[in-house]
């Protein structure tokens, strides 16, 4: 393999901020990671594992490391519905390639940009679906013992938007394949309100009831474009040209907060306890929208803050508005998260993985 020098990095992102990488190098192998790192330690640099880029922000001054870019390709089927995928495929093709052959279980996925090695670390989830539901087993390079080992879906602890990769042990494991448990000829799922009054509104004959996860009888792929129209009236589906795109998508987790934390927060937005969205999340607490916090706190559609903003279509979504640092995205979050936290109490957490 070869190493590359000083290579821009702003432009192998979707937010378009950052630095250079010192050295970078392509891994199209697993010969390949274990050789980038050998070379990285005989070198004494860190390294860091870039996947498609969608959730990740590089600081200005770049990175003096190694950076080294997973593209392991291949889709395998195997019996039963299980597929077997490089951790370098592009993310909403396999999607695709799946809904048209009839397999269930990440068609609300639809739309989401990056590779499949970034959708078990962050435990990728949208429109009622999380990756977790169909994941069997990842395959690791572990950086501690330097070898390739599996972990099955229990190992990896999955959780909200974290798991082993991200939370328990960040930086130790890199994803060189996934292995997903589809369901053959299976239902779309229509758990997520907003999926399930689309469908109603355009395909009622077919649409699920309140009451019903799922539709018999409604096509995977009706579904899939019906998710990537909301993501894409959001902003949230990558199209050449759309400044709303020039984002990390969803730029803040939904917080998590204790019950009795919703009293405090129905009076930071002056309105009755009732009128708080929210959802019911474990241990007994609930699940906050992140958007609704913003809006509450100022931070509209369409906010503008030089040469950064907040998309005009989806509030959770910062954007580069055109030649934006990442000082410029990193002042902008700091005042999100100061304003939401003097009105609410409540900490917002970033989502995008920050490198530098």
């Amino acid at each position: 393999m070869h190493f590359h020098e000083n290579v821009p990095l702003a432009p192998l992102t979707t937010f378009g901020v950052g630095g250079h990488a010192r050295f970078f190098a392509v891994a199209t192998t697993e010969d390949d990671i274990h050789q980038a790192f050998t070379w990285a330690h005989t070198q004494n640099l860190p390294l860091f594992i870039l996947g498609g880029g969608s959730n990740l922000l590089v600081r200005d001054e770049g990175f003096r490391g190694l950076v080294l870019k997973i593209a392991i390709l291949g889709i395998h089927e195997q019996p039963n519905g299980q597929f077997d995928v490089g951790a370098g495929e592009v993310w909403d093709t396999f999607v695709t390639q799946m809904v048209e052959k009839g397999f269930a279980g990440i068609e609300c996925l639809a739309g989401i940009p990056g590779s499949v090695g970034g959708t078990p670390v962050q435990n990728v989830g949208a429109y009622g679906q999380e990756v977790s539901e169909t994941i069997a087993a990842v395959r690791v390079f572990d950086r501690q013992t330097q070898t390739f080992i599996e972990l099955n879906r229990e190992q990896c602890r999955f959780r909200y938007r974290e798991s082993l990769f991200n939370t328990d042990h960040p930086n130790r494991y890199v994803v060189t394949r996934v292995t997903f448990q589809l369901r053959p000829n299976g239902p779309p799922t229509l758990r997520y309100a907003e999926l399930r009054d689309r469908v109603n509104n355009t395909i009622p004959s077919l649409a699920a009831s309140a009451e019903e996860p799922s539709a018999n009888g409604l096509s995977l792929s009706a579904v899939a474009e019906t998710v990537r129209e909301i993501r894409q009236s959001k902003g949230m589906l990558l199209v050449e040209g759309d400044p709303n795109c020039r984002s990390a998508g969803s730029f803040f987790k939904n917080p998590i907060v204790p019950q009795p934390d919703l009293a405090r927060i129905a009076a930071g937005a002056n309105i009755p306890e009732s009128d708080v969205p929210r959802w019911p999340a474990a241990d007994g607490k609930i699940k906050l929208p992140a958007a609704w916090l913003l809006e509450k706190a100022g931070f509209i559609k369409g906010f503008t803050d030089g040469r950064v903003g907040i998309s005009s279509r989806h509030t959770l979504a910062l954007i580069n508005r055109g030649n934006a640092t990442f000082a410029d995205v990193e002042c902008l979050q700091d005042e999100i998260i100061g304003v939401v936290a003097e009105k609410f109490c409540v900490i917002l957490e970033r989502e995008p993985v920050v490198l530098g």
